[in-house]
């Protein structure tokens, strides 16, 4: 581990000292505005035009109108700084490494207080003192973007994270979507037929890592708060929320505690999600918040909606890496797999070497089976650099027969915020092999590493002059 790696992981579970200690160890790659900016789209206005110029900085925001706190936002935009997050990895090193923390499983540590125990409103609640955005013009109105739902089942003995994108509907009504229809909706309907509403804490900003952890895919039953401890090496350190006891992290920002009732519906939506496009399919689910906890001085941690840089990472580094090692389980000669910004959620590139014809074929579909957002996976040689895409368009133009190379599957379970899905959420799903097959004619042309240092040197020389 790096000096820089051992400074990030001694701020402990905090966010606030996490970014004065990344800030500390890389300034360049922070920027703040100091200057007031305002709640409506300004933020999200200032991530687009700076991945216009091809930079993707974590961004402090002094003063925004309306909110009262500091704003910090983009931290997922770059995966060179994931990488820092997961201990000083190099990009190509996030999956082994997120893969490898996220196994060592450990249960959360009760603690008496923390930082999110400093203010506690027990109701009645004023979400007025909750800070919140609008990200796009498209947007119903300000979003929650970093909504991490907690919930737990004692009578079944388990507990969940997920995001859910989210608005204020009133003074102490939330309305979210839970259109994932993922292990909170299969908790959701437990409590219904028990007859009840689920008990459930919503925690806005804590420390990146926790967020890592809420993204996780786990089965039914497995805690991303185990997974969270895993990835901080410790671990998590919890508090009890105070009328439903739901554990959460002590160091959060704010933490929203209510029920979420199964027959109460508020209309949310269109947001500005993930394909680009803004969706208004939505469950229209309605919390009911009765506590509100926040730190004194508590700051918004925004999630760039759409798809941004930001968005796009932190719900695919965990879902890259489950499909990494799961592949490369099974097929060894897997040599890499990205999943491209330019395909939302719904594209991937894997690199292989094949040790027989029809593997990349296999290796395919496997991916198409194991992972429900993918539409399209293309196979490429592991001479290709899968992170570009103009190297697997190439492979894609000299190397792909249309009649011979490409496989497809109908009506299978897809994303609901696909818009070119069907009104049930099917979709087909296709494998293109850009591999260049036994029987391939030709030798790739390519330079001899001399002569691009020879042409760096003179090059560098004469940008001097």
């Amino acid at each position: 581990m790096t000096s820089q790696a051992k400074l990030l992981e001694d701020t402990g579970q905090d966010l606030h000292r996490f970014m004065a200690a990344y800030r500390e160890l890389f300034p360049d790659d922070v920027l703040t505005v100091r200057e007031p900016v305002g709640p409506d789209q300004d933020v999200t206005a200032a991530v687009w035009s700076l991945a216009a110029q091809g930079r993707h900085p974590a961004l402090v925001f002094d003063k925004v109108e309306g909110v009262g706190a500091p704003l910090v936002t983009n931290l997922f935009g770059s995966r060179e700084r994931v990488g820092r997050m997961l201990g000083g990895v190099p990009p190509a090193g996030i999956h082994a490494e997120y893969q490898a923390r996220s196994r060592r499983m450990t249960a959360p540590r009760e603690v008496a207080s923390g930082a999110v125990t400093q203010r506690v409103s027990r109701g009645p609640v004023d979400l007025s003192e909750l800070p919140t955005i609008r990200h796009f013009a498209t947007d119903r109105g300000p979003y929650i973007t970093n909504a991490i739902i907690a919930a737990e089942d004692r009578e079944a003995g388990i507990g969940n994270l997920s995001y859910h994108r989210s608005m204020v509907h009133s003074r102490d009504e939330i309305a979210t979507s839970l259109h994932s229809r993922g292990h909170l909706w299969r908790m959701l309907q437990a409590a219904q037929a028990r007859g009840r509403p689920l008990a459930v804490a919503m925690v806005v900003g804590a420390h990146p890592l926790f967020m890592l952890a809420g993204a996780a895919r786990l089965p039914y039953g497995v805690d991303e708060r185990h997974v969270a401890g895993g990835l901080f090496g410790a671990p998590l350190e919890v508090v009890r929320t105070p009328k439903y006891g739901i554990a959460v992290p002590a160091h959060a920002e704010f933490v929203l505690e209510g029920v979420i009732d199964p027959e109460a519906h508020a209309e949310e939506g269109p947001f500005g999600e993930f394909t680009g496009y803004s969706s208004d399919r939505s469950t229209n689910n309605l919390l009911r918040v009765e506590t509100l906890m926040r730190r004194d001085d508590a700051w918004l941690l925004d999630v760039v909606g759409g798809n941004s840089a930001e968005h796009l990472n932190l719900g695919r580094i965990p879902r890259e890496s489950e499909m990494v090692e799961k592949l490369r389980e099974r097929f060894p000669g897997v040599t890499a797999v990205h999943y491209p910004s330019s395909g939302t959620h719904f594209h991937a590139y894997v690199a292989l070497k094949q040790s027989r014809p029809g593997e990349a074929r296999q290796v395919m579909l496997g991916l198409l089976g194991w992972d429900p957002y993918l539409k399209t996976v293309i196979a490429v040689d592991e001479d290709v650099d899968i992170t570009r895409d103009e190297e697997v368009l190439w492979a894609l133009a000299t190397h792909f027969q249309p009649h011979q190379d490409m496989l497809m599957v109908e009506g299978l379970p897809g994303s609901a915020l696909d818009p070119s899905a069907s009104g049930v959420g099917t979709t087909s799903r296709m494998g293109l092999d850009a591999t260049r097959g036994p029987a391939f004619d030709g030798v790739r042309a390519r330079i001899d590493d001399a002569a691009m240092a020879r042409a760096a040197g003179f090059l560098a020389r004469a940008g001097r002059r």
